[in-house]
Order: C-alpha cells, then sequence, then structure tokens
C-alpha cells in the first residue's frame, strides 16, 4: 500500500492489518552530508555500522532478480515504513513519499530526523501512488519496497531506475513480521549489524518496561478498536504476540472465540470484553459504532468486572499510538512503549 493510501486509511483498515508485534523503534547515528540541500544516505554512519557486510549482494523478489553491485550511498522509499526502515538503519532517503502531506511529522520519525540531524526529508506527493519520475530524478543506488502493497504495480516502473528490495514472495507483503522487513533491506545496504542493533534496542525496551512492572506478568488484556460497523476484537486466538504480551499480559480466555475472520462485537455482546485490563480506541470518532461517551454509558459495558473496577483506558489515536499499534514498523518500538506503557500501568492498577 503506498503511504498515502496508508495514511488516509490507517484507521479504516485497522481491524484488517493490525498487527501487534512490537515495532523497533531507534534512530541511527551519524550527520546528514547536505551542503547542496539534498538528502543523502549517511554513508559514514553506514559503514561504521554495517562492517562485515560483502557485495554484490543478489536480489531475488517475486518480480525478478538484480543485484546490488556495491555499498548504497542513495537509497529511496516507496512507503512511509520504508522510510522508517531506512530512518532507523541511520540513512537519509534521498526521497520518500509525502507520508504526512505537510502536516505534523509523528515525535517517533522527529526523534529519528533530529538524530540524524535532518530538518525535513525531501518527499514527493504520492496521492496517486508512487511517483516514479520523481525518484528516478534522484538517481538513487537502491529502492526500498519492503512495506509496500503496491509492488505488482510499481515493480516493473521501478526496477529501471534501480534495484528494488522486496519481498521474495507476493504473500510476504502481509506475513513478514517488521525485524525480518528490516533485516532484507539491511542485507542490501550493506547494515546488517545495525539492523541487529535497532532488533536489540527494541527488546530491550520491552524488557526494562516489564521488568519495572511486574504487576503487568500473567493478567489478562483486551484490546478492541470501534469501527463504524462493530466493535472489532483485537487481540483474537489468532493474533500473534506482541507488546503487550511482551510486556507480560496474555490474551483474555474470551480471545479463543474471536479470530481475524470473525472478530465482531455487537452491543448485546459486550461482555465479551472481559479481562483483568480493557483497552479500546476509538479512530473514526462520530463516525465510529459507538463514541467513547456512548460506550461507557452503555448499562452492559458500565457492569463489566473490568469497568467497575477502573481497569479500563483509551489508547488515543491522535497521537499515532493506535496506528502504530496497527502498522509495525523499525522506527517506533521505543516510543510505542514508552506511550503505552502508562496507560496499561494506570489500567492495572485500577486509577
Amino acid at each position: 500500500m503506498n503511504s498515502a493510501i496508508r495514511r488516509r486509511t490507517a484507521t479504516a483498515l485497522l481491524a484488517a492489518t493490525a498487527c501487534l508485534t512490537l515495532l523497533a523503534g531507534c534512530g541511527g547515528n551519524g550527520t546528514q552530508d547536505n551542503k547542496d540541500g539534498k538528502d543523502t544516505a549517511n554513508a559514514e554512519g553506514a559503514e561504521k555500522n554495517g562492517a562485515g557486510d560483502a557485495f554484490p549482494v543478489a536480489l531475488t523478489s517475486a518480480w525478478g532478480k538484480d543485484t546490488v553491485e556495491k555499498k548504497p550511498l542513495k537509497v529511496a522509499t516507496v512507503s512511509d515504513g520504508d522510510t522508517s526502515i531506512a530512518l532507523a538503519l541511520g540513512v537519509i532517503p534521498v526521497i520518500t513519499p509525502d507520508a504526512e502531506d505537510g502536516g505534523p511529522v509523528p515525535e517517533y520519525k522527529q526523534r529519528a530526523l533530529d538524530k540524524l540531524g535532518v530538518k525535513k526529508l525531501k518527499t514527493y506527493d504520492d496521492t496517486d501512488g508512487t511517483d516514479y519520475e520523481a525518484v528516478a530524478a534522484e538517481e538513487p543506488d537502491v529502492i526500498l519496497g519492503m512495506n509496500t502493497w503496491s509492488m505488482d504495480t510499481d515493480y516493473a516502473k521501478l526496477s529501471p531506475i534501480a534495484p528494488v528490495v522486496t519481498f521474495t514472495d507476493k504473500k510476504q507483503a502481509d506475513t513478514l513480521t517488521w525485524q525480518e522487513r528490516l533485516k532484507a533491506a539491511a542485507r542490501a545496504l550493506g547494515l546488517t549489524g545495525r539492523a541487529d542493533q535497532v532488533i536489540a534496542a527494541n527488546q530491550k525496551a520491552v524488557t526494562d518496561a516489564a521488568a519495572a512492572h511486574p504487576e503487568f506478568k500473567g493478567k489478562t488484556y483486551t484490546y478492541a478498536v470501534v469501527h463504524p460497523e462493530q466493535i472489532t476484537y483485537m487481540s483474537n486466538s489468532g493474533q500473534d504476540a506482541g507488546v503487550f504480551e511482551g510486556l507480560g499480559f496474555r490474551k483474555a480466555p474470551n480471545a479463543a472465540k474471536f479470530s481475524a475472520q470473525k472478530n465482531a462485537v455487537s452491543r448485546e455482546t459486550l461482555d465479551q470484553l472481559e479481562a483483568d485490563v480493557l483497552l479500546m480506541t476509538y479512530p473514526f470518532g462520530d463516525e465510529g459504532l459507538l463514541s467513547a461517551p456512548e460506550l461507557e454509558g452503555d448499562k452492559l459495558f458500565q457492569s463489566l468486572k473490568v469497568v467497575k473496577g477502573k481497569h479500563y483506558a483509551v489508547v488515543p489515536s491522535k497521537n499515532n499510538l493506535a496506528s502504530a499499534l496497527a502498522y509495525p514498523d523499525a522506527l517506533n518500538s521505543a516510543w510505542l512503549v514508552e506511550k503505552l506503557t502508562p496507560i496499561l500501568a494506570k489500567a492495572t492498577a485500577g486509577k
């Protein structure tokens, strides 16, 4: 999915694409070589973090084969998730899709830009998809496409520009973890060591948070999203273990009654949300099935033990936290743990 579609329909796709696998967030180290005003890959930092990587690197994808002959210095991205991969690896893309439409940059992304000494990335308008001419004009050495759902259309037009790093199987657009996407990109960029550091930093953030909150261990949780047509039971039995489980929680018993294909909770079955801790988010606002005040005023909802005990909390959507839970990438895990842990702590304590 190109970043414009991802951005504008993020909340609409929460149920279908949410993956609670924790994201790794860690900006790269180094400085921007930007004397002429162009953002370039952080070659110096890349060399330090990619020692031992050998070139050429053969690329085999579902659409073709290519070779990265030498360590890339100019990297283009075709989705916001790929931009996150580049920034997490300490690489400043020469061009990226305009994920924010000129609006505010998410806090975790701004932290990475600040760490890299970048005020603003060079972007193209992706309202109608990937701007191939804009990408070609930057003459990239490699193009990252590990976080996109439009490669069926993009590959034939991108591959003549530069080697494209993308999926070996089309199904991987939905199935790869953020760690696997990061490692695949890092291999093509000669930054496998840096990828390992990012993954380790992510794990440490989770481990440290879990150690600081032993009260989380063994507590059951339910995470639900209010969509226009239903309340979606996100933490269903088929959902991958992610940030909640990493912090010590476990799925509520009712999770076994739900799956990715059967995940609707109605007003008549709100008792299915019962758990030690209940978290919900309202990404559609007034267009959702119920607003927060409407749900919290529902008598059946009020009768839940988790609600009576004040172990219920809302995951905000306006600050990108709910979106971060739905769209894992390589940049925002530390931020996610930082922002979500206090919410979980208050809910666990009944405050």
